[in-house]
């Protein structure tokens, strides 16, 4: 079975490569939506009963370990060093520095990586991530899928 939870954010960044307008600072309405495959638990009186994960605890671990610290916060390249120093002399700046360039792929790629640990069996009914589909746009997205990350 395969469930799916949708949140939304919204974040600052900049592709400094770019040929065109995402090379300049601006900012998305991002959202993510986290795939799980499980068992349907089958167990009476169990509070997930019925259920592969209770949405609400789909959320709230996403929250915790991505989107919380994602939300309202420019996404830097670490290797795009004026943009990093310009906002780390910006006095209480939400700014979250990764290891790649902050293109919808990448951020896909970064959530899945950081929340595929988060939602391993949690239950004994095979609980595991799948997929993490990352909307820059609503026309516009990208997909990290468990077979393939590259």
């Amino acid at each position: 079975m395969l469930i799916t939870r949708r949140l939304e954010f919204d974040a600052g960044h900049r592709i400094p490569d770019h040929k065109s307008q995402c090379r300049h600072l601006h900012g998305h309405r991002y959202a993510i939506e986290i795939t799980l495959s499980g068992s349907v638990i089958d167990k009476a009186g169990d509070a997930a009963n019925g259920m592969v994960m209770d949405f609400s605890q789909v959320k709230d671990l996403a929250k915790a370990h991505l989107v919380d610290q994602w939300d309202h916060a420019f996404l830097a390249y670490a290797g795009d060093t004026v943009i990093v120093d310009f906002l780390s002399a910006l006095p209480g700046h939400k700014t979250v520095v990764l290891d790649r360039v902050p293109t919808a792929e990448n951020l896909a790629r970064i959530a899945f990586e950081r929340l595929d640990a988060v939602y391993r069996d949690t239950y004994g009914n095979h609980l595991r991530l799948e997929q993490v589909r990352l909307y820059e746009t609503p026309n516009c997205w990208a997909d990290a899928l468990r077979t393939r990350l590259d």
